[in-house]
């Protein structure tokens, strides 16, 4: 099978340093400021789109300069890595050993996932990985057509895990498979909708699906 992981709030504890980046890069700005709730709202989308919606009012000069703020709260916070959920190392190295493809779908930049991905030790790990820089912004599927056609798996052998709305919509319009995990951005009753064939309250209940 071909596993395609969502990051932030998947595989990584990166919720809330993602809400108070955002909040630091509005208040530089001098934008409205917004609650928690609405940021977590806006998370799997590309940067772009995900300011986009959050200040549909700004103008491409003033979402390039929320963008660019965003991108430096966000890398001098990262200067300490956002931990991994417990037992998402052990899980993909079971799909590994058990002869299974991985990969990463994101709503991150190419940049920040390979900052990321060196920082944990993982830049070798994946098999391939997609963001939304250099491909379409989730729910549109398009880094999904990629990655199935980059290791030649039909959609039909493939699964897509997540924990927002977005990863779900963008793997049923893949016509692909689908698991929710439920202590991400987006609450759990938002996903179930998209009937996951897994609702996973850990990483690890993927394993289940073998």
């Amino acid at each position: 099978m071909f596993f395609i992981f969502d990051w932030d709030g998947t595989l990584c504890d990166s919720t809330a340093k993602i809400v108070s980046c955002m909040h630091q890069a509005a208040s530089a700005q001098g934008l409205p400021s917004l609650t928690d709730a609405e940021v977590q709202n806006i998370i799997g989308l590309g940067l772009p789109e995900a300011i986009q919606t959050l200040y549909p009012e700004l103008e491409i000069d003033g979402v390039q300069a929320m963008r660019m703020a965003y991108a430096d709260h966000f890398i001098a916070a990262d200067s300490e890595p956002s931990r991994l959920f417990a037992n998402s190392v052990n899980t993909l190295e079971q799909l590994l050993n058990a002869g299974h493809h991985i990969a990463v779908a994101t709503g991150k930049s190419r940049a920040g996932l390979d900052r990321v991905l060196t920082s944990v030790g993982m830049a070798d790990v994946f098999h391939a990985t997609r963001c939304s820089d250099e491909t379409a912004s989730k729910p549109h599927p398009l880094m999904l057509h990629e990655l199935l056609a980059e290791l030649k798996v039909p959609a039909e052998e493939a699964v897509m895990i997540g924990d927002t709305e977005f990863d779900m919509e963008m793997a049923r319009r893949a016509d692909m498979r689908r698991i929710a995990v439920d202590y991400g951005a987006h609450h759990i009753s938002r996903l179930t909708p998209y009937e996951p064939v897994l609702c996973a309250s850990d990483i690890s209940d993927i394993l289940s699906v073998l």
